[in-house]
């Protein structure tokens, strides 16, 4: 399976911090935001990801990440030249999925969950079509909102519904099989002149192939799209690494884990870092 990490928003919301650094090069409480993403697809065992950035920003993101050799992984870097939506990400990665199934993360998300890996690993591992996640909130009115039955096969989809026929939505957070690429292909743009992803979920959909993975009220989902959010995920991770003694969205401790890297290799990188709490964390692996 390949990975994507979508970090190619203007991330106008939170201008002016974004207009000199992308978003996902900010600052979420102790890392940039852009490795909670690269965490996850870290803990679902994908070693090959593509970061898509927007244009002229690909060297900041190489400097922090440059090719993944130091986790163990792969990561390539392409420009999206002109935003045209979420799922346009297939078409711009479209020679780097090849024949593969792919995991897109959107840039933004946070997502902690003490078995958050477990839960990464059965949508991977899906049968053919798609697996997306639902999350439960009170009022999902300003989101995409998903229905399904009881076997987690998607009944309906409705983007910001007036009458949720559902209180799930689907979170930053994708596994497609290769169909997504000609699914993408044949996409219309809507009337904000985007490929969305809903269409792409609602495409699987009407193949009877979206399946719908329940996050569990143990997950906590952060999306850090504008100044209120950004800093509520800060305090919310902060707050988390305290009391729970993980420091979460650690890239060295997943792919250790995930048996990428060596615990020397992760110390190695510790002592570079030995200075700072996500240092000293890592000499303590």
């Amino acid at each position: 399976m390949k990975g994507i990490i979508l970090a190619a928003g203007k991330g106008t919301r939170l201008y002016p911090a974004t207009i000199p650094v992308c978003k996902p090069l900010i600052t979420v409480y102790d890392k940039p935001l852009i490795y909670y993403p690269l965490s996850l697809l870290i803990m679902a065992g994908i070693k090959d990801v593509m970061i898509i950035v927007p244009p002229g920003d690909m060297e900041p993101f190489i400097r922090l990440l440059d090719d993944g050799e130091e986790l163990g992984i792969n990561i390539y870097y392409k420009e999206q030249k002109v935003q045209r939506g979420i799922a346009d990400a297939f078409l711009v990665a479209k020679r780097f999925i090849g024949n593969d199934t792919v995991c897109l993360a959107l840039g933004d998300n946070i997502f902690y969950s003490d078995h958050i890996g477990k839960m990464l690993r059965e949508a991977r591992d899906g049968e053919k079509g798609a697996s997306v996640f639902g999350y439960y909130v009170d009022d999902p009115r300003p989101f995409g909102v998903v229905e399904f039955d009881k076997d987690g096969n998607a009944v309906s989809i409705e983007e910001k519904p007036e009458h949720p026929k559902s209180n799930y939505i689907i979170p930053g957070l994708y596994f497609y099989d290769n169909q997504v690429v000609e699914i993408a292909s044949n996409l219309k743009p809507s009337a904000r002149g985007e490929l969305e992803i809903t269409d792409v979920n609602i495409e699987y959909m009407r193949r009877g192939q979206l399946r719908v993975v329940p996050m569990d009220s143990s997950v906590e989902w952060m999306d850090a799209g504008n100044c209120d959010s950004l800093l509520e995920a800060a305090n919310r991770i902060k707050t988390l690494q305290k009391r729970t003694g993980v420091n979460i969205g650690c890239l060295e401790e997943c792919a250790l884990h995930q048996g990428f890297i060596t615990k020397e290799q992760a110390h190695c990188q510790g002592e570079l870092l030995k200075k700072t709490n996500y240092g000293k964390y890592l000499l303590k692996l």
